[in-house]
């Protein structure tokens, strides 16, 4: 028996962030983020045609994969992992503290939350024997990438960096990145060398997303071409870089999102 109650988790979700400040803008940012997630996750949930069970269980954990980041940002103003792990500290806070029983009152789905966010932003899945609770960890995942998509198409570049737009033009792609596109991988934290690298890392979450629907809904919003044209390439080298990039991800994207069938409708997202 399906025992998820959408309406009363995000009801203890609002309340639950009561306890951070509204105005602070990266408390905002994560507030949004997460409705907007758990629109993502339902569309993935209705294109790829899962059960209603599944659908509900997937957008709990949408609400509740990021609940860690509050106190995150909280104590250190910071989206750093190696200060405050989010995804490990957001297991504390449901299981160890016991706080799930706010959101969902039966265990039932307890071990696939668990897993769902404990995985949801590290590098790479570990082998997951059980195929629902795989499923959930990857629908999470995608769910995740498709938002931040979202995000970096509409914030304002300065806020993804430490310096101003015009000092990342002038950057140029490092060859080890340039060679993690070309083979079609994610790119590691530690492999990044310039603000440029964090930029093109984040357009090379293509190469983790798991369904045919993820792939269609970054092509239908043209979100590899928009992100790479939101800046003006100083260096002739670094111009056919990007321009090799684009293809490269470009063609990637068609072919997993050719195996769609139909046009889908993009996500509202909806986060009050």
């Amino acid at each position: 028996m399906n025992s998820i109650d959408l309406e009363y988790a995000k009801k203890s979700f609002r309340e639950y962030l009561t306890a951070y400040d509204p105005e602070d803008e990266k408390i905002k940012l994560k507030r949004v983020h997460t409705f907007c997630v758990v629109e993502a996750a339902d569309y993935i949930c209705r294109k790829e045609k899962l059960s209603e069970e599944d659908r509900e269980l997937a957008l709990l954990i949408a609400l509740l994969h990021d609940i860690g980041r509050f106190e995150q940002l909280k104590v250190f103003h910071s989206y750093d992992d190696s200060k405050l792990d989010h995804a490990l500290f957001g297991v504390k806070v449901l299981f160890e503290d016991n706080l799930i029983r706010n959101f969902i009152i039966a265990d039932q789905y307890d071990e696939i939350i668990r897993q769902a966010i404990i995985w949801h932003s590290c590098y790479e899945l570990p082998r997951i024997d059980d195929e629902r609770t795989l499923l959930h960890c990857r629908l999470i995942r995608d769910a995740d990438k498709l938002d931040n998509f979202r995000v970096k198409a509409t914030e304002t570049l300065e806020a993804h960096f430490d310096v101003s737009k015009e000092e990342v033009q002038k950057e140029a792609v490092s060859p080890n990145i340039l060679e993690a596109v070309r083979d079609h991988r994610c790119i590691l934290r530690g492999e990044r060398v310039t603000h440029l690298d964090m930029w093109v890392s984040y357009l090379a979450f293509i190469f983790d997303l798991n369904f045919p629907s993820s792939f269609r809904y970054i092509q239908e919003h043209d979100y590899i071409n928009h992100n790479i044209d939101r800046m003006d390439y100083q260096q002739e080298k670094t111009k056919e870089n990007m321009e090799e990039i684009r293809r490269i991800c470009n063609a990637y994207v068609m072919e997993k999102a050719d195996k769609c069938d139909g046009t889908f409708p993009e996500i509202q997202c909806i986060f009050c």
